[in-house]
């Protein structure tokens, strides 16, 4: 990590994923200070960290952000990667500048591609330019050689901007729309795009973003912010450079507006959209998070995210269930707090035999009540009043099981598998927070 002004600590969010305690150590101090995480950004895999020890800082300089390098420009980066216990110092120069997918948290955002070696224990260390910071190391790419990358200075300043606003991590902005290039010209055509005109096609609009009321599906988008975006979906970038439009879009603060010039129907609309960090339908990490579960009468219930695909080895994506991996990768929520609740496991017991190769599909209806989240799911079953409870899978399969044997068997499966609980915290704090409502009405 590297200081910063007022006193904070700037280092690689996958540094200090799942912490339960940090300890830091100034470069030539035997000495480690206790350290407490201000903020932790995973899209964008950075963290401030503070600490308290006034004797942590004495004679301790902070360093200053600086400009986006050109290519071929020089830069250092320190660091105490594996092969010693040292501080090291390793030179590169600047070989790309474009948006790059940030393996810890998944997204696109700009990065800058260096061909100094990056390595494990690199992370969170400044690539240094001159005096000033213009990167911090969090990346190498596997199998290439000296390809390194460090995340720039835009991106830094975002995140610790958005933290002095806001307290805390505010994540990034998207418009939440999936675009198709108009490289070809009959498509152009066909939609009354001028020989002058550039842009890209609509193809789909994620119900939760503002975009959704203002957009339309094969609208062509022609200008972001009065740039001009071509029909490739770049825009240009310093001296004869191009970067594609999101990259704009990223660099906005959430509920800033951005002015949106659209053709549709062969007229030309100028629009204003809102921008906001959108979250997709299956989480795409879980860092920081206990995992959520509800277990009734041995089926073990959990919304579905990539994580619990992942577990599926290496090559998940091959391996893990089809249509589930498929919705994960593809599906947008269609109102806010939807999760895909799947059946992720049967503890074996007198009352569930025969379904247990029901495991793996994901939950559409209980008691004919189509499914919202893993909450709604819980107290749908615990609130169930009829004889029979009957659960709607996909691939249209069921289970149907009397509800009341059903119960007194979960807690009998529950202790022979010694699970303390039926249900993970967040839902526990949800049925007492509901249970002390539904108790002061009645009284």
């Amino acid at each position: 990590g590297f200081v910063i002004s007022g006193k904070r600590i700037v280092t690689n969010a996958h540094v200090v994923a799942d912490h339960t305690f940090v300890l830091v150590r100034k470069h030539g101090s035997p000495a480690k200070y206790k350290a407490e995480v201000q903020a932790i950004g995973h899209e964008c895999d950075l963290a401030l960290l503070t600490v308290e020890s006034e004797e942590f800082w004495e004679g301790m300089n902070s360093l200053e952000l600086g400009d986006i390098p050109f290519l071929q420009e020089a830069v250092a980066v320190v660091g105490y990667p594996q092969g010693g216990d040292n501080i090291s110092v390793t030179k590169g120069v600047v070989s790309r500048v474009e948006p790059t997918q940030y393996a810890h948290g998944a997204t696109q955002l700009m990065a800058i591609q260096i061909d100094a070696a990056i390595n494990p224990g690199n992370s969170g260390g400044p690539a240094i330019m001159g005096d000033k910071v213009a990167g911090v190391a969090f990346q190498n790419l596997s199998g290439a050689e000296n390809i390194g990358y460090i995340i720039p200075v835009p991106v830094i300043k975002r995140f610790i901007s958005g933290v002095e606003e806001s307290g805390k991590y505010s994540g990034f902005c998207s418009l939440g729309i999936s675009c198709q290039a108009t490289e070809n010209i009959q498509i152009r055509e066909c939609f009354g795009m001028r020989p002058e005109m550039t842009g890209v096609l609509v193809s789909r609009i994620n119900p939760l973003s503002d975009a959704y009321k203002i957009l339309k599906k094969d609208d062509i988008l022609l200008e972001f912010d009065g740039v001009p975006i071509a029909n490739d979906g770049t825009v240009p970038f310093r001296n004869r450079e191009r970067i594609t439009f999101d990259h704009l879009v990223s660099m906005k603060k959430p509920e800033e507006t951005a002015v949106i010039k659209v053709l549709r129907d062969g007229k030309e609309h100028e629009l204003n959209v809102t921008l906001r960090p959108l979250q997709p339908l299956v989480p795409v990490h879980q860092f920081d998070k206990l995992p959520s579960y509800y277990i009734f009468a041995g089926f073990v219930f959990i919304p579905l995210t990539q994580p619990y695909l992942h577990e599926f080895g290496e090559d998940w994506y091959n391996t893990s269930p089809r249509r589930l991996c498929e919705r994960a990768l593809r599906e947008l929520p269609k109102k806010a707090g939807q999760q895909l609740v799947i059946l992720s496991q049967v503890l074996m017991d007198d009352i569930n035999v025969g379904y247990e190769r029901l495991a793996e599909l994901q939950v559409k209806k209980v008691n004919g009540v189509e499914v919202e989240n893993l909450k709604h799911l819980c107290s749908i079953v615990e609130n169930c009043t009829e004889e029979n409870l009957r659960i709607d899978l996909d691939d249209e399969r069921m289970i149907v099981l009397k509800f009341q044997n059903a119960r007194l068997a979960t807690s009998r499966i529950l202790k022979r598998h010694r699970i303390p609980s039926a249900m993970s915290n967040d839902l526990v704090d949800d049925q007492a927070s509901k249970g002390e409502t539904e108790a002061s009405c009645t009284s």
